[in-house]
């Protein structure tokens, strides 16, 4: 079949070697040709974590009694742009319902089944491709701040070892021998031995994407005004129609208003991460840490170190508040020694499009089979694109999927 891909980001271009896979013509359809050469994209500037032992939904009824805490600082994890909380309102509603238990219970079996098979779909594909030296598997690190902490990490370890993803509760000299810039500010950790982080996402998107070209792929610059189901699935771009035997949808936040037009009105909204990059400053830290009580990670990318997470609601139009970035980095700076200094850095702004559940939508449209979604996978779309990829080549070859989609429906809401 001809498949259109709307999306060159890292899911639909890991969308596009699945399909290449089994003989389609692909052609991938995004204004900048590669949604990685897109500075706002999380393709582009995500913090290169492959976080496949993050299994809990964001909506749990611990963040919803921290929130409010959270709130009072403008500089904290957790933010809500001036003027954005009345547009912001139904997600919030959707977030609250998703945080009753057996909601979260639901979420969290959805998650295991996407992460769970998030790592050997990415070995798989960079074997595939001869792009390895991309990959690194060092294991991550949770940092803990207090021995409360600590407790609470054993029993989420507990949940994940269930769940088949090997964790060990460490102590802090143990995660200083592992990284010796880590300060003596903690009470433990927990290390993931099988984790990965990939060489920079910028670096990885790109060699993926030349890779689908490289393979026969496809690729228009041209911007999607609408989608048709009117008989064959078609296009609307801005230099006219083009019609396919299916259609991908997977161009992030902008998904939502396409996804509109026929019919699936999805509530999808931005977390606006920011990040500081250290070009060229490697051999400080050697694989990412996470301060799990403060939203944030630091990562050892190929490119240099990058510091980035938090979550800020402003929609698309609001201009970047890089006094979070510094933030960031200011409060990171008490956690490992020898970072450079703050205006070295580069800084970095991207929108990660989420859902109130923490699920990203993947299956068909409402109004035709043939055209399928894969998009809004909030902070872990560079860990679910291929196990995505695969279950999208499932759809598009109309048979079962390698195993349950059912919660993953855009009709769910």
């Amino acid at each position: 079949m001809h498949v259109l891909i709307i999306g060159a980001g890292i899911t639909g271009t890991a969308t596009a070697h699945a399909l290449l896979d089994e003989g389609h013509t692909v052609t991938l359809i995004d204004p900048d040709g590669s949604a990685a050469r897109e500075r706002g994209t999380p393709s582009a500037g995500n913090a290169g974590w492959i976080a496949t032992a993050d299994i809990l939904p964001l909506a749990h009824p611990k963040i919803v009694l921290e929130a409010p805490r959270m709130l009072l600082d403008p500089l904290g994890p957790l933010a809500i742009r001036a003027g954005y909380l009345l547009p912001l309102l139904p997600w919030l509603a959707r977030f609250l319902w998703a945080s009753r238990p057996s909601a979260v219970a639901a979420s969290t079996r959805a998650l295991i089944d996407l992460q769970t098979r998030a790592l050997p779909a990415w070995l798989a594909r960079a074997r595939a491709l001869g792009l390895e030296k991309h990959i690194h598997r060092k294991g991550g690190l949770y940092m803990l701040d207090t021995p409360s902490s600590v407790e609470k990490a054993r029993i989420e370890a507990k949940a994940q070892r269930e769940a088949g993803i090997n964790v060990d509760v460490i102590s802090l000299d143990e995660a200083r021998q592992m990284e010796p810039a880590i300060r003596d500010v903690f009470a433990g950790a927990l290390f993931h031995a099988d984790s990965a982080h990939i060489s920079d996402p910028l670096w990885l998107t790109t060699a993926l994407f030349e890779a689908a070209i490289a393979r026969g792929a496809n690729s228009l610059p041209a911007t999607v005004r609408a989608l048709s189901a009117d008989g064959k699935p078609a296009v609307l771009t801005d230099g006219g129609v083009i019609e396919a035997d299916a259609i991908v949808l997977a161009a992030g936040i902008w998904s939502r208003t396409l996804a509109a037009g026929l019919g699936d009105k999805t509530p999808l909204d931005t977390e606006r991460g920011y990040n500081v990059s250290f070009k060229g400053v490697t051999g400080l830290t050697s694989r990412p840490i996470a301060f799990k009580d403060h939203g944030f990670i630091i990562n050892a990318l190929d490119s240099g170190i990058r510091i980035g997470g938090a979550v800020e609601f402003g929609g698309l139009k609001a201009k970047p508040n890089h006094a979070r970035t510094r933030a960031l980095y200011e409060k990171c700076s008490r956690f490992i020694s020898g970072l450079p200094d703050f205006g070295s850095g580069d800084v970095w702004m991207g929108f990660r499009p989420s859902l109130p559940d923490s699920l990203p939508v993947i299956g068909p449209s409402r109004a035709s089979p043939r055209i399928i979604y894969a998009f809004g996978h909030g902070h872990l779309g560079m860990t679910q694109s291929h196990v995505t990829a695969g279950l999208v080549a499932d759809m598009i070859a109309g048979r079962k999927t390698s195993f349950d989609a059912t919660p993953f429906s855009a009709q769910r809401f």
